[in-house]
């Protein structure tokens, strides 16, 4: 009678749980480990020079031979962003996305100069095997084109994923697959691993072809001026109906910001958005009457470097806004967003802009999340035995445990974990495993995993505080001080407006010094260490701040030579 190995599959949660965005786990059985996704997240404001998040590699980077495979289940950023960097980690035998993310993909391979020949795509149809894990996949609906679910069996059982889904009866691309959804349930699933972005809206979202009704209603309206669209770069299905639009109004489309262009490019090639012909370059955009252009541009989130900034700043190279212009946002704030894009539309009014936002009388914008009762669509389609959800705060995550509870899924067979927990199924019963929790990875440039809390404190305090830097000159091999401390700041107080403080700083520190160089045993490291000690302590009861204290030891020697320490 054959014995099943104790440890039976595992699934390891990387990252996209208590949060939204950087989405990456794994489904490990025997020596075989197939990894879902690969996202990253951006930085909150705190995080100064940071461009991306990552998880924590340390798992894979671990069990490298075990690696199979990479699946992607759609092309968005915070499911493909992080290949590159994982790539530069560990050895990816081969990578399976959609058509469309494979597109985005091989452009990020490009731009990071990143040469990788095993990157394939899959649809619907294909059966993968990876050792003892048998994959297949289902179309789902969401703002992406090909955007999939994913099956995943092992001998100890069945794991389904949803991906990013929506339930949409009147999409603008295809419907999803709800009989290959129902039919996996019926043969028997295991876990749901289910997205919970929008557990906390109640009843259905709205449909993207309301939306496309709402954005045709402002062309009829606006016959005559011209008309400017911030939207999701990602956003596929939204431009495309942008672009079936100004075709209807026989309107040349302008492109501006790089995300948009790409997305626009691998779309158009993959045959994903139809009427390229009406793409006009931003050298032609002035050549033609308000009523005959539309532009389409970045900056839907307030960003201050994207095209419609720049705009709404009169700085744009292109593009001067006009009094009649129509500036129409067709998209939702993302959480921590709102205040950047409140700065962003009253700079556009000022301009004697008219600005849209999506609002309960205008459906300018529709997620491409599940709501509530989407959520519940799925878990009665797949009937899973247990439920963990991913993709979101604690509180959806939360939320969506409950609305397993409320389709029938017993409370103790749902899992609200964290990022670096894991489930053990074995012989078709889920229980928690081990924790490893790890770090957040920080991306600064071409930089990655070198800036830790550190450091990023250290940003905070010279962003808040500023810095004081005292130049010292001193002959080690006398033991004197050869000159006065030199102090200068930056961000800290303007010296000449703040003369008798930096006095007693400058005579504090030439009493500090002389008492370090009075101690034979002291090295340039004790006197650095004693100087910012005291220093801080000193510059905080005088001015309450704590600007970083950086001091420079010159070694001015008998034979002239300069040395730094």
């Amino acid at each position: 009678m054959e014995q099943k190995k104790p440890n039976g599959t595992k699934i390891v949660v990387l990252g996209g749980l208590g949060e939204v965005g950087k989405n990456m786990y794994c489904v490990m059985h025997d020596n075989n480990i197939v990894i879902i996704d690969a996202g990253v997240s951006f930085p909150e404001s705190e995080l100064l020079g940071i461009d991306y998040i990552l998880p924590d590699f340390t798992f894979l980077k671990e069990n490298e031979d075990k690696v199979k495979a990479l699946l992607i289940t759609h092309g968005h950023e915070d499911h493909i962003g992080g290949i590159p960097f994982l790539l530069q980690s560990i050895r990816v035998p081969a990578i399976y996305a959609p058509r469309h993310a494979k597109e985005l993909i091989a452009v990020k391979l490009e731009d990071k100069n990143i040469r990788y020949d095993n990157l394939n795509a899959y649809t619907e149809d294909m059966k993968l095997k990876f050792g003892t894990i048998d994959v297949e996949f289902f179309r789902t609906t969401h703002s992406i084109p090909d955007s999939h679910g994913i099956s995943l069996t092992t001998p100890d059982g069945r794991i389904i994923t949803t991906g990013d889904f929506k339930f949409d009866l009147t999409p603008i691309g295809p419907v999803a697959d709800l009989y290959k959804m129902a039919k996996l349930g019926h043969e028997g699933v295991d876990l749901l691993i289910s997205e919970s972005t929008n557990a906390l809206n109640g009843g259905f979202s709205t449909s993207e072809s309301k939306v496309d009704d709402a954005l045709c209603e402002m062309f009829d309206t606006y016959l005559q001026k011209r008309i400017i669209i911030a939207t999701f770069a990602s956003n596929i299905y939204r431009v495309k109906h942008i672009f079936e639009t100004c075709y209807k109004h026989n309107r040349k489309i302008c492109v501006f910001g790089r995300s948009m262009e790409n997305n626009i490019k691998i779309s158009t090639e993959g045959g994903y958005i139809d009427h390229k012909e009406l793409l006009i370059t931003a050298d032609e955009v002035n050549n033609y009457k308000p009523g005959e252009v539309a532009i389409l541009c970045t900056g839907s989130q307030g960003e201050p470097l994207a095209a419609l900034s720049r705009m709404s700043n009169g700085n744009h190279k292109y593009v001067k806004l006009r009094p009649d212009d129509i500036v129409i946002f067709s998209s939702s704030a993302i959480p921590g967003n709102a205040l950047s894009i409140s700065k962003i539309i009253n700079k556009l009014c000022l301009n004697g802009v008219r600005v849209y936002t999506n609002k309960a009388l205008s459906d300018l914008h529709t997620s491409g999340h599940a709501n509530e009762e989407e959520l519940k669509l799925m878990i009665r389609l797949i009937n899973p035995k247990y439920l963990m959800p991913f993709h979101g705060d604690y509180r959806m995550l939360k939320h969506h445990a409950d609305i397993g509870t409320l389709c029938g899924i017993p409370k103790e067979n749902t899992f609200v974990i964290k990022n670096g927990d894991t489930l053990d199924l074995v012989n078709h019963v889920i229980t928690k495993g081990e924790s490893n929790p790890g770090a957040d990875i920080y991306v600064d440039g071409n930089r990655i995993g070198e800036i830790g809390g550190a450091v990023i404190k250290d940003r905070k305090t010279m962003a808040n505080d500023g810095i004081l830097v005292v130049i010292i000159n001193v002959d080690m091999k006398k033991r004197e001080l050869l000159v006065k401390p030199n102090i200068t700041t930056r961000g800290f107080v303007q010296v000449n407006e703040n003369e008798e403080l930096i006095r007693k700083i400058e005579y504090l520190s030439e009493k500090i010094i002389k008492e370090q160089l009075a101690d034979p045993h002291s090295t340039f490291a004790t006197i650095k260490i004693e100087l910012t000690s005291k220093l801080n302590s000193y510059i905080g009861e005088l001015t309450g701040r704590r600007p970083i204290v950086l001091p420079v030891i010159l070694d001015i020697k008998k034979e002239a030579t300069t040395e730094v320490k």
